[in-house]
This record gives structure tokens, sequence and C-alpha cells, in this order.
């Protein structure tokens, strides 16, 4: 008995390649990779020639962005994490990714390295000790400063550092994951159940129909690319900023803008090597090695540190952050501008923009999981994840500085000299001579993880949805991405690489919330084919 309701393309129609165009040994589709790849090199081009008026720019959008349009970020993440915690408990939760008969092409353990290391490898080396230390000197929602004049507060102290961990994993918990949730599921279902491309617009396929093969779908695609490589460029320039940091604390590498281009360039022809290696032989491996060093360096985190404050953190920070959850998610009303904008926006933007690349990345290595267990696992067990992640080496450093009196951190960070903040913590640590490099190579691998598996994201959606594209398109996107991450270094640092990611992250986010929609069509009609077979 068939469904007439069921989204099924017209003659299985969009075939992965089709319309596509071969020229100089590249396989292009027809215009994404054209208006993408000129676009992408226009802007490394004319930012290198007008370097101090591209910061300026970059600058003054940041801020109009986030202090005008905060209220539209804060509702969609809300939104996201609504709709998939809605989904693990509805009837919907059954339906399979491939079908019903559809198995899991990699282990709970590959899987979750992939996943992980694409999700926010980098982030959580960079924010790791930053942000615990950051949100304890500055907390969030109106509490009282723990330090007045450099000397400690004792009755805020307690209150401002268990806010100051809540206020972290708020950034790093349900809402970037429901965020890539959304994205791959919807990626997932259009790929292995409708047998549309792996891109973009084939997520729009259930309200466009065959519309997403003409500018529609170019237009989605092409926003898709520039979320993706400005996201990725963000991360990839805080990697290159604290690897180069830790090499200049531990070794003495000039920490110059001469030295960040050559670790970048260096870096990026690693990550060459994984991309021509392949998803399997090249990234899944890397990933693997990639979360194996990270969670080497965890273990002797816990190991060296205050490991019974760590173990027991975890759980009064997870109560904490879920208790604290609603008033961080409002945006209504809030005192705290400072920590709504200069963070919270900046975090959300940054993840919608991460999102075509990472929830692209998951769809292709998902086949076979129920969609329960994909947003259980998607959503859940990284944010647990993040949880030990950030109570490890956050808490680390706060009790260093409450308990040991280190002030190392603390002064890093009120200087406001990020890069640095991890190096510090592990300095303080028994063997910091051999995590320290350990921290850097993590570093590293991480910034090399996310740009292999970030290229074969482009290029697949400039290839029109082909997972073979030809070499010479990775080798373009691996080179160009690590290339933008030089030019918003050097035309404004850290504040430009966080502009370009609010400005590409906010028109995606609108075109994320008509996904739920789609997605939602998507999943009934697969309901409703599966209850008639």
């Amino acid at each position: 008995m068939s469904d007439t309701n069921a989204i099924v393309p017209e003659d299985h129609g969009l075939e992965p390649g089709q319309d596509n165009i071969q020229f100089l040994g590249l396989d292009i589709h027809n215009p994404v990779f054209a208006i993408s790849s000129v676009l992408t090199v226009a802007f490394v081009i004319v930012t290198l020639i007008f370097r101090d008026v591209a910061g300026d720019l970059l600058g003054g959008l940041r801020v109009w962005l986030t202090t005008t349009f905060d209220w539209v970020f804060m509702i969609s993440a809300n939104i996201f994490v609504l709709f998939c915690l809605a989904l693990i408990v509805t009837p919907l939760g059954k339906v399979r990714i491939g079908g019903a008969d559809a198995k899991p092409e990699y282990s709970y353990w590959g899987w979750f390295a992939m996943l992980f290391a694409a999700g926010m490898g980098i982030g959580l080396m960079f924010f790791g000790v930053l942000e615990p230390m950051n949100h304890f000197n500055y907390p969030p929602l109106g509490l009282a400063p723990p330090v007045v004049d450099g000397a400690l507060v004792p009755e805020a102290v307690e209150e401002a550092r268990r806010m100051g961990m809540a206020a972290t994993i708020f950034h790093w918990g349900l809402h970037p994951w429901a965020i890539y949730a959304v994205v791959a599921l919807s990626l997932a279902i259009a790929s292995y159940n409708f047998g549309l491309p792996l891109s973009m617009r084939s997520a729009f396929y259930p309200i466009f129909g065959e519309h997403v093969r003409g500018w529609v779908g170019h237009v989605i695609d092409i926003l898709a690319v520039f979320a993706t490589l400005f996201g990725l460029a963000t991360s990839l320039g805080f990697g290159a900023s604290q690897a180069l940091a830790g090499l200049n604390e531990l070794y003495g590498v000039p920490n110059t803008d001469n030295m960040k281009i050559l670790l970048i360039v260096g870096i990026t022809a690693i990550a060459l090597g994984s991309v021509l290696a392949g998803l399997d032989a090249g990234v899944k491996r890397l990933s693997e090695i990639n979360m194996a060093l990270a969670f080497l360096l965890l273990l002797t985190v816990i190991v060296l540190g205050p490991t019974l404050a760590i173990a027991t953190g975890f759980f009064t920070n997870t109560v904490d952050y879920v208790r604290n959850l609603p008033a961080l998610s409002n945006w209504i009303g809030r005192e705290d501008s400072d920590f709504v904008h200069g963070w919270t926006t900046f975090y959300w933007a940054w993840w919608i923009s991460w999102s075509p690349f990472v929830g692209m990345f998951i769809a292709r290595v998902s086949r076979g999981r129920t969609v329960r267990e994909f947003i259980t696992c998607v959503l859940i067990i990284p944010t647990l994840a993040s949880i030990i992640w950030m109570t490890t080496f956050g808490g680390t450093a706060l009790s260093q500085f409450l308990v040991d009196g280190y002030t190392g951190v603390q002064e890093t960070v009120v200087a406001y000299v990020p890069e640095l903040s991890l190096f510090r913590m592990l300095d303080q640590l028994p063997l910091a001579a051999i995590t320290a490099p350990l921290g850097i190579v993590v570093v590293i691998l991480f910034f090399v993880t996310s740009s292999d598996s970030g290229s074969l994201v482009i290029d697949t959606i400039t290839a029109g949805g082909k997972v073979d594209a030809p070499v010479a398109q990775r080798v373009f996107w691996c080179t160009f991405e690590g290339l933008i991450a030089i030019v918003l270094l050097l035309g404004g640092g850290l504040a430009a690489l966080q502009a370009s990611a609010i400005a590409t992250g906010f028109p995606f986010a609108f075109l994320l919330l008509l996904m739920i929609y789609a997605l939602l069509k998507g999943l009934r009609s697969e309901s409703r084919s599966m209850a008639t077979a």
C-alpha cells in the first residue's frame, strides 16, 4: 500500500552531480562553484589590500548585529533546543535514517570521535580555561563581582564560581548541539531516505520541491558555502593564535603575524594530506587519533589537578546549568548586555555558521541510526562531554586561583590574552613539560580535523552533492579556508574572526528555522510510509 503524501523526488531526480560542468579537471555545479569561488577569491584579495578598512568594517558590523538582532539569535537557538527535545519523545523518533533496514556504517566510538572533533574541538581548547574564569570575574545575570580592586569578596565568591561554570556550559551544551542536530538530521533524511544529493538545498525539498534544482537551491548552497567558510575561519584563527601562543610560551617562538601565517600554512598543508586520503583513510583516522590525545590530556588534568573537586563539580555544574538555563536563555530585560552581546550572541551566530559544515559532516556518517538515537547521541552525549571538559579545565583554573592562590590564569583573563589561559593553567600542574606540549599538539590536530572535514563538506556542496568530487576542488577549498583565516587575522585579529562568523550566521538563522518545518514534513512522510508498509 503506497502513501500518497510521501515526499518522493520526481523521477528520483536531483541526482548527485547532475548539471555539473567538467572544466580543467574540476566538477563544477553551475553556478554554485563559480559564484562561491569567485567571491571567495575576491574577498581574500580585497581584504589583503584594504586591511585596516576591513578590520574597522568587520568590528562595526559585529557590534551592530549583536546589539540590534540579539533577539533573532536567542529565539532561534531556543527553538532548536525545544524542537530536538520534542523529537526524542514523539513517535517520529522511530524513523530510521536510510530506511527501516539501514545499518550503521561506523561504531559508536568512531561516530562520536568524528562528530565531536568536527563539532567544537578547537573551541573547547581555546575557551575551556578562559571562559569559566572570565564569567567568574564578571558573572552574568547581575551577580556581584567576586574580585574588587584585586581583592576577593568572600560572600560573592561561591555564587560567582557556580555561575561562571553554568554560563560556560550554557554556551557549549544543548544549544549548539541542537543547531547541529537540526541541520544534520535534515540532510541525512533528505539524502538517505529520499535519495537526494547530500547538499543543503536537499533539506528544503519537502517545502520547495523541484524548485530546489533552480536558483532557490543555488542561493541556499551559496549561503551554506560562505557560512561554512567563515565559521571555519573563525575556529582556525582561534586555533592558530592559541598554538602559536603555546609555542611562544614554551619555546620562545616569536608570536608575530608572520609566524601566524606560517603556522596556518603549515597546518593547512597537513590538512590537505588528510583531505587527499579521503574520509575513512584520512579524516576518520585523524579524528580518532585526535580524540584519543584529547582524552589523554583530559585524563591527565583530572589526575594531576583537583580530582575530587572535578568529580563533584561535574554533578553540581550540571545542576547549576539546568537551574540557570531558563534565565540565561531569556533575552528580555537583561542588564548584563556585555555577556549577552559579547558572548551568547556571538556563540549562537558562530554555531549557526558552523552548522552547514558540522551538520553535513555528521549526516555523512550517521546512516542507520533512528531519529531518537541520533538526537540523543548528537544532543545529550556531547553536552555531557562538554560539561566534563569545562569542569576539568575551567574548574582546575578556578581551584588554582581560589584554593592555591595562583593568579596566573586570572591575570591573563583580566588582561584578556585569551590564547595563553590554557598554558598558564597547565604550567601549575605537575608534568607541565609534558602536558603543555601535548596541549599544543591537540590544538593543532583539532585545527587539521576541522579544516579537512570542512573542505570535504564545502567540496560536496559546490559539486552538487557528489561525495567523490575531483581532488583539485578539495585542494582549492582547503587552501582558501586557510587564506581566509589569515586575512581575517591580519585584518582585525580575533574581533574580525568573530565578526565574520556573526555576519554569515545571521542570514543563515532564518534558513535553519525554515529547515525545521521542512524536516517535520519529511519525518511525517517517512513515519506514514513506515505505518503503511
